[in-house]
């Protein structure tokens, strides 16, 4: 069963959209939110690790990750007075920060599934990311 898309339909009636939705973007805002809850996952899980001093940089990345996407998606949904350049830069330092922790992630994802699944919704976000920003007017 597909997951309803919540933020396009909340998008699609904002008045200043006025169906006007860009795809791309609501497609990352979901995203963003969906890594956020994954990556905060995901340091919960390490810490539960016997290795979990081995995995000290994993949980920062984690962490600092899933805070970078949760504001990622708050700035992104603000369609009132939307500024273009603020959002283009939060997509691409959000970008940076899932490709930071997928690469931590896969390093320990043959010892760790949580890992694994994290490096995958971190590159999922990442490529939803550079797909909205190269949508977006310069």
């Amino acid at each position: 069963m597909e997951c309803p898309m919540h933020a396009q339909q909340m998008i699609e009636t904002h008045p200043h959209v006025q169906g006007q939705v860009d795809d791309a973007l609501v497609r990352c805002i979901e995203e963003c939110y969906s890594c956020a809850q994954i990556c905060t996952s995901c340091a919960d899980a390490c810490l539960g690790e016997e290795s979990v001093a081995r995995l000290t940089q994993c949980i920062r990345l984690n962490l600092d990750c899933a805070d970078v996407c949760n504001i990622t998606g708050r700035i992104a949904t603000r369609r009132t007075g939307s500024d273009q350049e603020m959002i283009r830069r939060m997509l691409h330092a959000c970008a940076a920060a899932c490709r930071l922790c997928a690469d931590e992630c896969e390093t320990h994802a043959g010892m760790h599934a949580h890992c694994r699944i994290c490096a995958e919704s971190c590159r999922r976000c990442m490529s939803a990311c550079d797909e909205a920003g190269r949508g977006m007017a310069h």
